[in-house]
């Protein structure tokens, strides 16, 4: 009796224990604000066969989420708004991180936590975001209180490895996101080769008819001859100055972009750079890695924007047998990098445990007035099964494909239909749709009201290319998909970007939805682009807006004008009234109006010079928020000792590279 008593006391005793440390945990953990437990892991569609051996060793990535979240969401919205002050007044990576990033404390706190549960860190991040450790399974698993089990695929003859909960660690700061922790999905490049059954005969449309390359096929040139050129001899701009970042998961072999440049009869004076982010090889070779995509990628960048100031080339891991994905990774090295690079192109599609993980680097590229263009895909409308993601995340551009014919070889735009196997519809994902969508939809009878819908613009992507890869022979005609698109207008933003500045501006257009959606339902939607009316996925084309071809394709340097006018237009300014008598000790009012032409789109800053002593002058509001065309109330104090008689108060306003000038005459009497 005695024993059993004691036996419960200890039960007791272990109970009260467990309650205690039970409730302590509840207090210091806090649940991330992403999930990521597989729903085949839950619902049990995928068996587990066994747990990761406890000694394996992991790269994971702890993400912090973005302070000040609805702060930074007005201040997107007010730095897309053309009547705002703060338009296009992008942030560098360091204000960016000031204002929005993680706080030291935090990210210190995070560095302890590793730390202390027996992680190594290998990589911290100048926007305090990404926290990169290894450990062995059996520490990971210890501090986020998750069971790394092994599982059989549901749809693939293999297995993967997946948390079985949420994480929860017991840590004071709450994470956005974990990642590293399954490797679930396989990344798929967004691009398909005709012979080898991935599209139906009848849905891959001809062979190039007018390329300048063998067979006639087209080279990344001829759809700047056709999407910028167009016939015109003006059209003179390269990407001069412009830097373009490629989102990559392997590697590649530069002698691949060599012996493409050499067949096409062409040279290459663009500077790459291939940088890992983690611990993938920047080297990519048969018979264990292919390197289509990434060469897809710069031979197509490279065509349309020949005299950039640099390519590069980000790679991470995740496009190899039983790796992770890094793009938690690849897109804050792109978000950090030093230069940053204005344009950006991803032409891979996976399956995210969550749909929002990577939205901490989109809002960043938008803040820091980065674009990153997407590839819709190869397989038709979207579906909740298919391979997509990003291209529908509201941040990002999304680019489906087309059937081009050109007049001649390495000629001008003939003629454009929808490609049959292009991506796009309304986004399975479910992101509410954008404001700078909603008229446009509002227009197209498939297209939700809503959620986003895709893709936003197009390009060639039918089976008419020439590519070189794998160290192999060079292929002509049997590759597509919108893997082409992508970095062709990643590129011909690099050309609009280039123009842009050399105008006067002292930043880049940034995140260009918001004004391509203006564009396409201006006045000049045909003149700007090629509206596709025929042709596309199942979703069909229309006049305008589409769930095929988005707005369609660039309409030589028409488009490139209208986001970038040639002539970065002026401004008056006048005052009303000019001629304004004040006693002493009262105030006096006017008021500034100011005027814009042509391209004008910077608010102006409006000074006043010359008064005496004593007169104070104030605008408000001050800037006149851009594109400038507007009027500011002028508030004159005289103080009681200010000398009387007549002056001259001159008023200046400034906007871009752009100074006008006015004059207020003021007459101080007694």
């Amino acid at each position: 009796m005695k024993q059993r008593i004691s036996v419960l006391s200890v039960i007791a005793a272990l109970a009260v224990m467990a309650c205690v440390a039970g409730a302590a945990f509840a207090q210091d953990a806090k649940p991330l604000l992403t999930h990521h437990v597989r729903d085949v892991v839950v619902n049990g569609q995928a068996p587990s066969v066994g747990r990761l051996p406890a000694t394996k060793s992991m790269r994971i990535v702890l993400a912090l989420p973005l302070r000040n979240q609805a702060e930074l969401d007005n201040f997107l919205k007010d730095l897309y708004d053309p009547s705002s002050a703060s338009y296009r007044q992008f942030l560098t990576v360091e204000e960016f991180t000031e204002r929005f990033g993680p706080s030291q404390q935090d990210y210190d706190s995070v560095v302890r936590f590793a730390e202390a549960n027996g992680l190594t860190v290998v990589g911290t991040s100048r926007n305090r975001v990404n926290l990169d450790v290894t450990g062995p399974v059996e520490s990971i698993e210890k501090a986020l209180h998750v069971t790394m089990g092994v599982y059989q695929h549901p749809t693939e003859s293999r297995t993967f490895f997946a948390p079985d909960r949420e994480p929860t660690p017991a840590l004071g700061v709450q994470l956005w996101h974990i990642s590293g922790l399954d490797n679930y999905s396989i990344p798929k490049p967004m691009y398909a080769r005709r012979d080898l059954g991935t599209i139906s005969p009848e849905d891959a449309g001809s062979n190039a008819t007018t390329g300048s390359g063998p067979s006639k096929s087209f080279l990344g040139s001829d759809m700047r001859a056709a999407y910028y050129v167009d016939g015109s001899s003006s059209a003179t701009l390269t990407g001069t100055g412009q830097s373009l970042g490629l989102f990559e998961f392997v590697g590649t072999d530069l002698a691949d972009l060599t012996t493409y440049y050499k067949n096409a009869g062409q040279t290459n004076n663009v500077p790459i750079t291939l940088k890992s982010v983690d611990t993938q090889s920047t080297s990519c070779k048969e018979p264990t890695c292919d390197d289509t995509e990434q060469t897809i990628d710069m031979t197509q960048a490279l065509g349309m924007a020949p005299g950039m100031s640099s390519l590069v080339m980000w790679i991470g891991t995740g496009g190899l047998k039983g790796q992770t994905l890094d793009d938690a990774g690849i897109f804050n090295g792109m978000a950090t990098a030093n230069p940053l690079n204005a344009q950006l192109s991803c032409s891979w599609a996976w399956t995210p445990s969550d749909p929002s993980t990577d939205d901490v680097y989109f809002e960043e590229f938008a803040a820091q007035g980065q674009n990153l263009f997407v590839a819709a895909g190869d397989s038709g409308t979207w579906t909740k099964s298919g391979f997509f993601w990003p291209a529908d995340s509201v941040y990002v551009t999304s680019v489906g494909g087309t059937d081009l014919d050109t007049s001649s070889a390495g000629g001008p735009w003939k003629s454009e239909t929808g490609w049959s196997d292009t991506g796009g519809g309304i986004g399975p994902d479910d992101f509410a749709i954008p404001s700078w969508q909603t008229a446009a939809a509002a227009g197209c009878a498939k297209c939700s009201q809503t959620f986003r819908n895709g893709p936003d613009v197009s390009a060639n992507a039918n089976f008419t290319f020439y590519v070189c890869a794998d160290q192999e022979a060079c292929t002509a005609n049997l590759y597509g998909g919108t893997s082409f698109a992508a970095p062709m207008w990643a590129a011909y933003l690099a050309l609009t970007n280039e123009q842009y500045l050399s105008n006067g501006a002292t930043k880049t257009l940034g995140f260009i939805n918001p004004a391509l959606y203006a564009i396409g339902e201006g006045p000049n939607y045909d003149t700007d682009f090629h509206d596709i009316t025929s042709g596309g996925n199942t979703d069909g084309t229309t006049v305008g807006y589409d769930l095929s071809t988005g707005w369609g394709s660039p309409n030589g340097a028409n488009l490139l004008n209208a986001l970038a006018p040639a002539s970065a237009g002026s401004f008056t300014i006048s005052a009303s009234p000019s001629k304004i008598k004040i006693a002493q000790g009262a105030t006096g009012k006017s008021q500034v109006t100011t005027a814009v032409s042509g391209g004008f789109d910077s608010a102006i800053t409006l000074t006043a010079t010359g008064q005496p002593t004593g007169v104070t002058v104030a605008f408000k509001p001050n800037p006149i928020p851009a594109p400038g065309s507007g009027t500011a109330a002028v508030q004159i104090k005289v103080a009681s000792t200010a000398k009387t008689g007549v002056s001259t108060i001159t008023i200046t306003g400034t906007g871009g590279s752009v100074t006008e000038k006015t004059t207020i005459m003021i007459d101080v009497t007694e």
